[in-house]
């Protein structure tokens, strides 16, 4: 290269001479570093240690708090919040960790390993930590501010400490953006491969100590390349090969502690587990009751869920003109499909459902298919695994019935689909003379919320009359009955076999009690949000 020589000079031993002072150190006191025949030191593995280093730590980091801010989604919901806290937090403490790295001006190398090391323990145990936190403390949230303080400041040191080892050698073609370009390349592919690949496969439990085990390995890999450089190798060896070896142990046991701490969030036996690319599907029983929850909220209980669905489905049914063609958004578990297959006259039902691991939970498996009669694989059943609200937008079909058994707004991926815009949708899918059915919370828990959802519906440009009805296992729980036609619910009469309505009593659905009447409240828009709010403020009083 006609830069590498900075003098001209007659011979080759004179060139020889300047090239071999390009692999010399910046500074006068660096001269053990220098590279020679007789070292084990080499500064092109060194150069790529360094790199190797800065893409594993950087992917590591991003995914340490992707997996807190998933955790902490899950045991206090609101995911935009949550995870809007934790990456401020991460990121406040990888400035601190920046500004801690001034005070290290010597043993850099050795310093790094520590570091390394520190935050493969922290970031493996972070699931298993943050589980204990939740269950056995009430200062969960504290816990979690702390842990995202000490491995954000782990991470913010390590990058100055590789820019400062850096600096120590005299690197051709070498530069700091080197460092930072595959310090962005490691979180780009670690955020992508997360939500796809990690999460849905391995588990929040999994993940952990596998990122942790990725970042041992650049632990030992420095400790190779550097070993004539670091002091207390020996000691250093022994505390990576320790913390190597519970990191492991805990990969290789991941199933039990997953099966311990989640037997400790339920009050019963837990029969299915699984973390889907949407949600984490736990099914449990105690004796005759099946429970299934979705996130840690219940969906349904099987000694009180026909309350529920026969309320969700037979007023719409009933009172709707044609039967023929009926829209479910959401009811994965198959148990609204079960109802509606009581009518003669329906010719077919779609199903929109996100997630497909729910549907084929609840396809197959012998408890669920006895509670919903082999409901999903009806030859009358059409289902479609999509968003419900991109599924609308594309479709042009129009359904005599439509029935939003949705999870309730506890997130905005699923606030939007209680918005004016998605009732919107669902107006223009509706036949005319048809009916719709909405899930739509508890007019006792969360009365502003199940307001707002009448009101928001209404907004849309829908008829609407609202009705509720005493689950057990939710309390008082409420629907909105909506159509493009004016609605008399006292006309509704239900004709097919039930289990708890009945003449006497459909029209008691109607009524509320002073406690939940109802309220005045903002419509919730896809720019607002105020349900969310709503439903936020409202259930924390309750928890």
């Amino acid at each position: 290269m006609k830069d590498e020589n900075r003098t001209k000079t007659p011979n080759n031993n004179n060139n020889n001479n300047n090239n071999n002072q390009d692999n010399q150190p910046s500074s006068p006191g660096s001269s053990l570093l220098l590279e020679s025949p007789g070292s084990s030191f080499s500064i092109k593995k060194a150069q790529l240690c360094i790199l190797i280093t800065a893409f594993v730590i950087s992917a590591c980091g991003i995914s340490y708090e992707l997996l807190e801010g998933t955790i902490c989604s899950y045991f206090l919901g609101n995911a935009v919040f949550q995870y809007s806290l934790v990456i401020g937090i991460y990121l406040f403490a990888m400035g601190l960790g920046s500004y801690i790295s001034r005070k290290f001006d010597k043993n850099l190398e050795e310093s790094l390993i520590v570091t390394a090391m520190l935050i493969g323990f922290f970031g493996g145990f972070t699931t298993v930590f943050l589980f204990l936190a939740y269950r056995y403390t009430d200062v969960f949230s504290l816990l979690l501010y702390i842990h995202l303080l000490i491995l954000g400041t782990l991470i913010g040191l390590a990058v100055p400490l590789l820019i400062r080892i850096l600096k120590e050698y005299r690197m051709v073609k070498f530069s700091i953006s080197d460092i930072l370009s595959f310090d962005y390349v490691g979180s780009l592919i670690a955020s992508i491969l997360f939500p796809i690949l990690i999460l849905p496969y391995m588990g929040m439990m999994h993940a952990s100590f596998f990122y942790a085990l990725m970042n041992m390995v650049v632990v030992f890999l420095n400790l190779s390349v550097f070993r004539d450089k670091v002091k207390h190798r020996k000691k250093l060896t022994a505390w990576s090969l320790a913390v190597t070896v519970l990191l492991f142990a805990g990969l290789l046991y991941s199933s039990r502690l997953v099966t311990f701490f989640e037997a400790r969030l339920y009050d019963d036996e837990i029969i299915f587990l699984k973390q889907t690319k949407y949600q984490r599907i736990v099914l449990t029983r105690y004796n005759e009751d099946l429970r299934l929850y979705l996130d840690g909220n219940l969906q349904f209980s099987s000694w009180d869920e026909y309350r529920y669905h026969e309320c969700l489905i037979h007023p719409a049914m009933a009172g709707s003109s044609n039967r023929e063609e009926v829209l479910i958004l959401g009811g994965g578990d198959g148990l609204a499909a079960r109802e509606i297959l009581k009518y003669p006259d329906v010719k077919r039902i779609t199903l929109v459902d996100i997630d497909k691991d729910m549907v084929d939970l609840c396809k197959t498996d012998p408890h669920i298919t006895r509670l919903n009669k082999g409901s999903l694989s009806d030859p009358k059943m059409n289902i479609v695994i999509e968003d419900a609200y991109t599924f609308l937008q594309n479709s042009q079909q129009r359904y005599s019935v439509i029935i939003s058994d949705l999870p309730d707004p506890n997130n905005e991926s699923l606030s939007k689909l209680y918005t004016n815009s998605f009732y919107t949708l669902i107006r223009q899918h509706l036949a005319k003379g048809g009916m719709v059915s909405i899930q739509s919370t508890s007019p006792y828990f969360a009365r502003n919320s199940y307001w707002c959802i009448v009101h928001t519906v209404e907004d849309a440009g829908l008829e609407v009359v609202p009705y509720h009805v005493f689950v057990p296992s939710f309390g008082d729980w409420g629907f909105t009955l909506a159509s493009n036609l004016d609605i008399h619910p006292e006309e509704i009469k239900v004709d097919v076999p039930t289990e708890y309505l009945q003449e006497g009593n459909i029209q008691q659905l109607f009524y509320f009690g002073k406690d939940e009447e109802e309220t005045d409240t903002k419509i919730n828009r896809l720019d607002n949000h105020y349900l969310l709010q709503y439903y936020e403020s409202e259930w924390k009083h309750w928890e």
